[in-house]
């Protein structure tokens, strides 16, 4: 039970962490659900008995005071240690003995008690909830008030946990990593041959590396020193490690030991990199085709990119036929130029034109595709100089030919690179004694080949 606690809360860390759109967010149960069941026939029985006893004469007010408490305790709640003044009002006012004995007397006014505590939650609430408050005001009814007061004070209670999360956020980013790096510490004393995919998938990166003829296994990188130029060795070897994560067979092969709480993560953006890779494929070659008369017509490549999207959706599920679909998209994408050539004087494209960028188009989908391959090029190469200015206050240029994608891209590179950083801040240790390891290998055999020679 323990150890199921420690790894919940480990992972709720996490995901707090790398997800910068992380909200806590109220428990929805299902439709149709028991629970669901049970919980509305209680909260049911619960009002129809307080309208019951309001309606009774004189009136009884047990529940209403014991909702008032309830209440009272949600406003202290949201007060910061220097709102004495707002304190001091909610204490006096929801007073619980001082209410139990007008009530008790014949003289409790419940609405203008209703009145303060609506009054107090618009002082309290976020901007957000402004409009749920002014809806408050506008019900007459006492029980309906009551339950839509609960329905808001939940809303706010989720507001503040979640303003919470966000003023936490980079101090737990540190406290996170070490108790994941400690974590993973224990696991790897137990399990000794946790680093093998580690291993490999750093290895493969260095042998990327090596093949291209990229300066980053010279020998001075001869061992796990931090020297200047092996730090350089190691973040190059790292930053190609971690673009591999971006074109990796999740089906077939392992996700790397480090990365497993993230391999959901980077599969989604490798399945939106994707997608967009198709997307800025066709935009290029429609302004190619087109020529420069549209390149600067507003709104135009915002049009052709939503077509190509919507066309696309779903372009990963088994039962997604890409060839068909392409072959809409160079339909819609044709008419859509068209349109626009004709509005703005231009002569729109000839039969011969429709079928050569139709053409195009369906080519697209080919693996072989020259412009496909241009495309990925050089959105890697944006990938791969956004992790080298990742610590930088400026972006990398943008690619030519990748503009009309430019804000997704950097969407999904800003996505990126947190969690990069992320897992490199909890697990550079493991990366630096596994590349010293093998950057020592790489130099062993280079000295040795120098030698036969």
């Amino acid at each position: 039970m323990e150890t199921a606690k420690g790894v919940t809360n480990m992972a709720l860390a996490h995901e707090i962490v790398v997800n910068g759109d992380f909200q806590i967010k109220p428990a929805e149960l299902p439709e149709h659900s028991l629970e669901k069941k049970v919980r509305d026939i209680v909260h049911k029985a619960f009002w129809d008995c307080l309208e019951a006893q309001l309606k009774e004469d004189p009136p009884t007010y047990d529940h209403a005071i014991k909702l008032l408490g309830e209440i009272k305790e949600s406003l202290l709640s949201f007060l910061l240690p220097g709102h004495t003044r707002l304190r001091s009002q909610i204490t006096e006012v929801l007073d619980l003995d001082l209410i139990k004995q007008e009530a008790e007397n014949g003289a409790l006014d419940i609405s203008k008690l209703v009145k303060f505590v609506i009054g107090m939650m618009g002082t309290l609430c976020a901007p957000a909830r402004d409009e749920d408050i002014k809806k408050l005001k506008d019900i007459n009814e006492i029980v309906p008030l009551f339950r839509a007061i609960f329905s808001v004070l939940d809303l706010m209670k989720m507001d503040m946990a979640n303003f919470a999360v966000s003023s936490i956020r980079p101090k737990l980013m540190q406290q996170s990593a070490e108790y994941e790096r400690k974590k993973f510490q224990e696991f790897l004393e137990k399990q000794p041959n946790s680093l093998d995919l580690v291993t490999k998938w750093l290895q493969e990166a260095a042998d990327d590396l090596a093949k291209l003829g990229h300066e980053t296994l010279p020998p001075h990188c001869n061992d796990g020193a931090t020297g200047g130029a092996s730090a350089l060795c190691f973040t190059a070897v790292q930053n190609q490690a971690y673009l591999k994560l971006l074109k990796w067979d999740h089906v077939n092969r392992p996700f790397p030991e480090t990365l497993l709480m993230d391999q959901t993560r980077f599969l989604e953006m490798q399945l939106e990199l994707e997608q967009l890779l198709l997307v800025g494929t066709v935009l290029l070659v429609t302004f190619s085709a087109a020529g420069p008369a549209l390149i600067d017509v507003p709104g135009f490549a915002e049009r052709i990119k939503t077509v190509v999207k919507v066309l696309l959706t779903g372009m990963h599920l088994p039962s997604f036929n890409l060839k068909e679909s392409l072959a809409t998209v160079g339909e819609k994408v044709c008419a859509e130029v068209n349109s626009c050539l004709s509005q703005h004087g231009f002569t729109p494209f000839s039969a011969e034109r429709e079928a050569v960028l139709k053409g195009q188009i369906q080519a697209v989908g080919s693996p072989d595709n020259s412009i496909s391959k241009l495309i990925d090029s050089r959105i890697q190469k944006f990938l791969e100089n956004y992790l080298a200015s990742s610590h930088q206050k400026s972006l990398p240029a943008i690619p030519g030919g990748l503009g009309p994608i430019q804000r997704e891209l950097e969407e999904i590179a800003a996505k990126y690179i947190r969690l990069v950083n992320y897992n490199r801040m909890v697990f550079s240790p493991y990366y630096d004694a596994v590349l010293g390891k093998i950057l020592t290998k790489e130099e062993s055999q280079i000295v040795g080949k120098s030698e036969e020679s």
